[in-house]
């Protein structure tokens, strides 16, 4: 753990020159005494390390002096997909491998590339969950990550809501994880055809000592890809019926997004004495879809599925709780 820590450490100075004693121990996770305490042992070792006193000043390495100690653990190489990504990462346990690997990818680099590299991550940052969005809960997201890294089976506890509500048990082959806009997605096979599921409505996940052979012929990017396609062409995704005033039809591209919008106005019917008209929305989940059908109001009527339609009025009905009519009481 030492050993590691040093080369960390090493690594740090080299990358960004001088850095305090504070600094460096904020970086490695420890206190400033345990720095001083590595210094002098990388000092003692033959590493040009020095101190510059001041309240600029720090540690940092005889200039020319690099290192080449940069090889890359297994751990810290299965992480260097996610160094983009530090959220993910940490969902996954893998933050400390990403900061890792991060550093001796720097250290490794020529300084042109190293100072290339160092301006980009200043100044473009991926964001995945929308706006006013918080991630899913995923607390058994790990489980089935270490599930998936070793091939083993595992059996779940699933919350669904089509084609009837309620809990389920599956036995599964998790053939790959996916973060689509915020949202975990585990791909998994019960039989021959994998199938999609929504890792926070995962109850309870059991790692089942069987292992099983992957299939070669599996392609997790082209899999989500035609997956994306179907679900978004509504030829696999469940759908809701709606009724929605013309009002409530001009404002669908913001509560649902240009694809959605597109598949809803393919899908509509003639107009009633009023102007509301029926359409097809997708259905990616009953909370999911009430919380964009709200949006619309009094200019929306979900007619289907009955599980949306319960929802929503359960969900209007605790809103009039909240906020009574004012005149009612006013006369009472």
């Amino acid at each position: 753990m030492r050993a590691s820590r040093l080369v960390s450490l090493l690594l740090l100075l080299q990358n960004r020159g001088r850095l305090s004693a504070a600094r460096l121990a904020e970086e490695l996770g420890v206190t400033p005494r345990t720095v001083y305490r590595d210094v002098e042992a990388l000092a003692a070792a033959g590493v040009p390390i020095y101190a510059e006193p001041g309240p600029t000043g720090g540690y940092q390495l005889m200039d020319g002096y690099r290192t080449r100690l940069t090889g890359l653990t297994a751990d810290e190489a299965e992480s260097l997909f996610l160094t983009g990504l530090p959220q993910p990462a940490a969902e996954l346990g893998l933050g400390a491998q990403v900061a890792a690997a991060e550093l001796k990818l720097m250290a490794a680099l020529p300084t042109p590339y190293r100072d290339a590299s160092r301006r980009i991550r200043q100044r473009f940052h991926l964001d995945a969950p929308g706006w006013y969005r918080e991630p899913d809960a995923v607390p058994h997201l790990l489980p089935i990550a270490e599930a998936l890294w070793q091939d083993r089976w595992i059996e779940i506890r699933y919350r669904r809501w089509a084609p009837e509500p309620g809990e389920v048990t599956r036995r599964l082959r998790p053939l790959g994880l996916v973060l689509k806009a915020g949202v975990w997605y585990l791909i998994a096979a019960r039989d021959a055809d994998p199938r999609t599921y929504r890792v926070s409505a995962v109850l309870a996940v059991e790692t089942l000592p069987e292992r099983f052979a992957r299939p070669d012929a599996f392609d997790l990017a082209q899999f989500w890809r035609a997956h994306v396609e179907r679900y978004e062409s509504a030829e696999e995704a469940r759908v809701a019926t709606v009724r929605l005033s013309p009002a409530g039809l001009a404002a669908l591209p913001e509560v649902l997004g240009p694809r959605a919008t597109r598949l809803a106005r393919s899908t509509l019917g003639p107009p009633d004495p009023d102007g509301w008209r029926q359409a097809t929305v997708p259905l990616e989940s009953v909370p999911h879809a009430a919380a964009g059908l709200l949006r619309l109001g009094a200019d929306a009527q979900v007619v289907s599925p009955p599980e949306l339609v319960a929802y929503m009025g359960a969900t209007i009905r605790q809103m009039v709780r909240l906020y009574p009519d004012p005149e009612r009481n006013f006369l009472q």
